[in-house]
Parts: structure tokens; C-alpha cells; sequence
């Protein structure tokens, strides 16, 4: 079953940000908070330390990712099905676990069409209909568990491919 080493899934944009947030940032005093799109993908390349592969510490999926392949196989008796424990498959340079693969992941930023120009730490438009949601998942193919591929959800969606992982200042 899932426990405290699975990742949070089955979350909305709104309800992550409306009711999580404002109550951990409470009880902890911290400064949480959901990261920016640029801030996810730096992450999943690995930061400083990127050798810049495809997924996110590796070419080769299947030692850094829970996706289709190795974690549903539809039609088949698998019983690695659905979301699995966190830091099972290899970390990328940084030491950060599923990136790729197992949930997607939601982002700060609302979902847009990229800048043609060179940026630093860019952010999203101001509005949108969408959240920008990174990562692939255990239900997608290799193709969407890419570091550089992108996806977006309606805020009030959630399902069991959505969830989330925070940044935090000190």
C-alpha cells in the first residue's frame, strides 16, 4: 500500500496552494512553496552539476524512471501498477529522486509558449486557463518522462499522475 515513502498524488493545483501551503508555512514557520517551471527543470538537469541527459540522471530511463514500461503495462498481471516508492530508481547529479516518471510534478507558473529570448530564471505568463505540471509519470511513455517535455492541467484537476514537491528558502 501507499505510505509515507510514495510521493503526494492526488492533488490539484488550487489545493495545493490554497489549503497545504498556508497551513505547513503555519505550523512549520517556514517559507514553502510550489517551484517556478524554470526552477523544476533546473533541478531535474541536475543544476551546476548537469551532464545534461535526457531524463532526469540518465539516457537510459529505466534507471532513474517508474513509467509505462516498467510500472503499469497495461493489459498485463504487473504488480508494480501505479505510483511507486520514492528513491527506488537512481538519483540525477544533485542527488534529487524521481524527476522523471512516477507522478508528475506541479509548478508555480501558469502554462505559455516559451520566450524567444535568452533568459535567467524566467517565469511564466500572468494568467492562463492552466498550471505547467513536469515530470512525466508512471502511466506515460518515455517520451513524456523527457526533461525537457511539458505538460498542463487545469488547477481544480488532480488525479493519480498529479502531484507535487516544494521548494523552500532559508
Amino acid at each position: 500500500g501507499l505510505g509515507p515513502d510514495y510521493p503526494a498524488y492526488y492533488v490539484s493545483w488550487n489545493d495545493i496552494v490554497d489549503i497545504f501551503l498556508p497551513r505547513l508555512n503555519r505550523i512549520t514557520g517556514g517559507n514553502f512553496r510550489l517551484p517556478t517551471e524554470a526552477e523544476w527543470e533546473y533541478a531535474a538537469r541536475g543544476g551546476e552539476r548537469s551532464n545534461d541527459y535526457k531524463y532526469s540522471g540518465s539516457n537510459t530511463i529505466d534507471d532513474v524512471a517508474w513509467y509505462s514500461v516498467n510500472a503499469c503495462n497495461v493489459g498485463s498481471s504487473n504488480s508494480n501498477y501505479g505510483a511507486h516508492q520514492v528513491g527506488t530508481k537512481a538519483p540525477n547529479e544533485i542527488g534529487l529522486y524521481d524527476m522523471t516518471g512516477n507522478v508528475m510534478e506541479w509548478c508555480s507558473d501558469w502554462y505559455g509558449s516559451y520566450s524567444s529570448s535568452a533568459q535567467t530564471n524566467p517565469t511564466g505568463p500572468t494568467s492562463g486557463s492552466y498550471r505547467v505540471i513536469r515530470g512525466g509519470n508512471w502511466y506515460g511513455d518515455a517520451d513524456w518522462c523527457r526533461v525537457s517535455c511539458r505538460d498542463a492541467l487545469n488547477p481544480n484537476g488532480y488525479g493519480y499522475i498529479a502531484g507535487f514537491r516544494l521548494v523552500c528558502r532559508k
